[in-house]
Parts: C-alpha cells; structure tokens; sequence
C-alpha cells in the first residue's frame, strides 16, 4: 500500500485546496498541512507553489502526482488481479470515445469476448477528457481515444489512423464541386461538446485558419454522433466526422461528404495506459489481440461463436 501522505497529496492535487481535501479525507486542515511538509522534507523538494492566493503544482510535484497516481492504479488493480487468482476470473476496466465504441471496436471486443468466456468487462464511453479522468482515477485500466493527450504521462499505441471529413445533407449545394472553409462557415455547424476528440481536431484545424466553431453562422453541441448524423440528414447544418462513423450513410446517399481544398486530416485512435505501470505486458497483450481482430465481420464472429457452441456440445 501507498503511504497514507501520498494519498493526501493525491487529493490536495485533485482540489488545490488543502480545506477541501481536508473534508475530503476527513482530516484536520492542519493534519494535511504536515503530510505535505513531510512529503517535501523526504523528498527535498517543493511540491506546490503559490502566485497570490493560486496554488499550483511544482515540476517535481507534478513527477510526483503523475507517478502516485499510476503506482496507486496498479496497487488497486494488483489487489484485484489476487482476488481473480483464487475466482478464476478476470475483469477489464476499459474506457472508449464515442466514435470509437460505436463503430470501431464491436468485433474486437466480441472476439476477445468469445475467446475469454471468464472475462468480464466495464466499458466507460465518454469524451476524451472524460476518459483522462477517469485514467488518473484509476477507474479504468486503459482507454482508445481520438483525441489528444499528454504523451509523457501515457504509454501510447496507434490503433489505426481514420480520414476526418466535412460533412452534409443528400441535397445540400455544397455536396457539389469543391470547398474551402471559409465557405462552410456560413452555414450552421452540428457538432460534439467541447472535450470529445472529435471537436477537439476540428478546434485544432480552425486555430491553424484562425478560426473558432463560433464563427460558424449557429452552432448546435450534441453528445451523440446519431443525432448529429440525422440533423445533418435533415438539412439542419453540417458536421465534421471520422469517415469511420459515417460510412453507411454515405454508401446509402443519405449523406455526402463535402470535398475541401484546404483540409486533409487523417487522425490516430489511439490505446493508452500510464506510462510505467507494473501491468505493461498485459495492456499490450490486449492491444494485440484487439489489434488483430480489427475489421472481423459480424458474421465471422458469428459463424466462430457458432463453431465454438459445436465443439463444446461434442
């Protein structure tokens, strides 16, 4: 177990403030006061500054909280993995963006799944910045995002690279000729909320035209792609997405994509844990397999589980 100081510095990191971590903890203000100096005397370093009445964490302190969070992680899925020893049983924590968990990784999955019948799994779908979270938490083991990240926190692996399209309606003028996107920024924008990977690569592209999503004539946020999809369908604006998620509707002409002049972007998914954990070769086992499972269809998955079912009757 991590010593009981490491734990309220932990929480003074996630409030900045040692009256809240205090309640938090159900400790004295006082009594956090001293985990800390203590932790500073040990270490012979700071590990919080102050500008005013702002606190902040020092580059040593930010080693520190960095390197907890992933020990604490691993201590928590250590204790778990003991228990599954003795139960014969596994879990995986696994976190996924939207796009990814909706038209990416359901055969992957499902063929872990079948080849792992004492498996179980806790999928968290949610934004990119979501998933960091729940990854510094400790509440997952490793996620697949679209978005950005800190590379020198976590451990990456390129799970495939995905074309990012402007898209709109059927019988929307623009689905004719070719575009710029200073044009596309007289109509109305459906997109994602602010901290999906998804809105956070149109924000980068924009910044790079000196644009912003509000320069857009109206803006609509949805957490969801099928809303934005139909919106977009109904003639309600236009949106920018993964090919990946779109690609029924452009092969069924209910969608079209929207041909750019000044935009070309192609994107990682990308698998991520903390960089240093104790459970390395297993997370990247993981990605393997799921790794070597992209693109199995439905019906293969199907016909392996059905095959499967056979044997186990003979």
């Amino acid at each position: 177990m991590l010593d009981f100081r490491i734990e309220t510095f932990l929480e003074v990191c996630r409030s900045m403030n040692f009256t809240k971590a205090a309640k938090k903890l159900n400790l004295t203000q006082p009594a956090v006061s001293q985990h800390i100096h203590w932790l500073e005397e040990a270490y012979g370093v700071r590990l919080f500054s102050y500008q005013g009445k702002k606190m902040s964490l020092t580059p040593a302190g930010e080693l520190l909280k960095n390197s907890a969070a992933t020990m604490t992680h691993d201590i928590s899925l250590l204790r778990e993995k003991m228990q599954e020893s003795v139960q014969k049983k596994r879990e995986l924590k696994i976190g996924l963006t939207l796009t990814i968990a909706e038209f990416e990784v359901p055969g992957s999955i499902a063929k872990y799944l079948l080849q792992e019948e004492n498996c179980s799994m806790f999928l968290s779908v949610g934004n990119t910045r979501e998933l960091l979270k729940e990854l510094e938490e400790g509440t997952i083991d490793f996620a697949l995002v679209e978005g950005n990240f800190p590379r020198d926190i976590y451990h990456c692996q390129s799970y495939g690279a995905e074309r990012y399209i402007a898209v709109c309606g059927a019988g929307d003028p623009l689905a004719r000729g070719s575009h710029t996107i200073d044009e596309l920024t007289g109509r109305r924008l459906i997109t994602r909320e602010a901290g999906s990977g998804t809105r956070n690569i149109l924000e980068r592209y924009l910044e790079m035209k000196s644009l912003e999503v509000t320069n857009f004539s109206a803006l609509v946020e949805a957490g969801s792609i099928g809303l934005i999809k139909r919106l977009v369908e109904y003639g309600c604006g236009i949106t920018f997405l993964y090919q990946t998620a779109v690609k029924r509707e452009l092969e069924e002409g209910r969608l079209c994509e929207i041909q750019m002049d000044d935009m070309n972007i192609t994107h990682d998914f990308t698998f991520i844990w903390r960089e240093g954990s104790i459970f390395h070769e297993d997370y990247q086992k993981i990605y393997q397999m799921l790794e070597d499972s992209r693109g199995k269809s439905a019906a293969s998955l199907m016909q392996q589980a059905g095959t499967r079912s056979m044997e186990e009757r003979l």
